[in-house]
């Protein structure tokens, strides 16, 4: 994940945006990276400035400088980590896949997966200019700005979701079928390994959803956390230039990654990455139902069973967060707003079981 889902008010612009000194933990060794871009990327020429971005909870992201270009680094994190986690193998594989098809992604330049470079596996890609949104209500904006920025997320996420993932190369980036079944399994088993204390409300869903799975749909390409401030706009337009972090990506079921997006309009709008309660057609933002209409019209889907939906996408951000808990108490967390994702694991799943019992629980 790239920040806090549920977090205190702050200034989310300030707080996330930008670069940072590199944290000692995550250091590189700046010669050996220098020596393999020098054999691996297209040309390159140092010297090599190093940061580190201040987002970014999983995979530690490094802003790469030169003298004539700009990169930026993606890593696993060093030390014991779940199992199937930081996969930034298959990041690169999704990413060079799309970026051959057109779809707005950083340039992929290469993957390292030697990792007596720089101490773990990463890939290096082309820096993409631009805006990054990480408040959901769009201050400073006009309301027909906000809508613009609103639909072409919609749009972007439906144009992924019209790929068949063996014409672009992707036939095996993940299993088909029964695609919430283990999607839930898989994110009981990352809870349950990085459980630190009893949470009731975990313990009802994980109960709960695999006896109460919606009918299956298509096999496509899904981002896994796509949402506003996962993406690059142009400086001057509604124009996505990049959409970011594809960690969680697989081949799965569409209504997971379009219900996703949705719940920003179940998070109360005090939070910067909700809008429950806000004036929406004051602020130009569509409502959910404008949302699924322009959704279906791109791709001739719209979800079933919402408010399932919105308990298995909020049951996994739950999950998510236990993973960075566990990261904190084992010192692996990436990012200084980690504990402040730990404490929404609570909250998280509070909400998730408000949601399946109106799904039925």
């Amino acid at each position: 994940m790239t920040d806090a889902k549920l977090d205190a008010p702050m200034d989310a612009q300030a707080a996330f945006s930008g670069t940072r000194e590199v944290d000692p933990r995550y250091r590189l060794d700046e010669a050996a990276l220098d020596r393999w871009m020098k054999a691996h990327v297209e040309g390159y020429a140092g010297p090599l400035t190093i940061s580190q971005f201040k987002g970014g909870q999983s995979n530690p992201t490094y802003a790469l400088t030169t003298p004539g270009a700009s990169y930026v680094l993606r890593r696993k994190p060093p030390g014991v980590l779940l199992p199937s986690a930081h996969a930034v193998d298959r990041e690169f594989k999704v990413v060079s896949a799309l970026y051959a098809q057109g779809f707005p992604v950083a340039r992929p330049y290469a993957l390292c997966t030697d990792e007596n470079v720089i101490g773990s596996i990463f890939y290096v890609m082309d820096r993409v200019e631009g805006r990054i949104f990480w408040d959901l209500k769009l201050p400073g904006l006009t309301p027909a700005e906000r809508r613009a920025i609103y639909e072409v997320q919609t749009d972007t996420l439906a144009r992924l979701h019209a790929f068949d993932p063996a014409a672009v190369g992707l036939a095996d980036y993940g299993k088909t079928g029964n695609y919430f079944a283990r999607q839930v399994g898989r994110w009981t088993k990352q809870y349950r390994a990085s459980e630190t204390e009893p949470v009731a409300a975990m313990d009802r869903l994980i109960a709960f959803l695999p006896d109460s799975l919606p009918p299956e749909g298509p096999s496509r390409i899904v981002h896994g956390d796509f949402r506003l401030d996962n993406m690059i706009l142009a400086p001057d337009a509604p124009q996505v230039r990049a959409v970011l972090d594809w960690e969680l990506s697989t081949l799965g079921d569409p209504m997971a990654d379009f219900s996703y997006l949705l719940i920003a309009w179940a998070i109360p709008a005090s939070l910067r990455n909700g809008l429950a309660g806000a004036d929406l057609e004051a602020l130009g933002i569509p409502s959910v139902e404008e949302t699924v209409d322009r959704y279906a019209a791109a791709t001739g889907m719209r979800p079933a069973n919402l408010d399932w939906l919105y308990a298995y996408n909020l049951f996994r951000l739950a999950a998510i967060c236990q993973g960075i808990a566990g990261r904190v108490r084992d010192g692996t967390a990436a990012s200084a707003h980690a504990r402040s994702m730990a404490a929404q694991v609570g909250p998280l799943s509070d909400a998730a079981w408000g949601f399946a019992k109106k799904a039925g629980a």
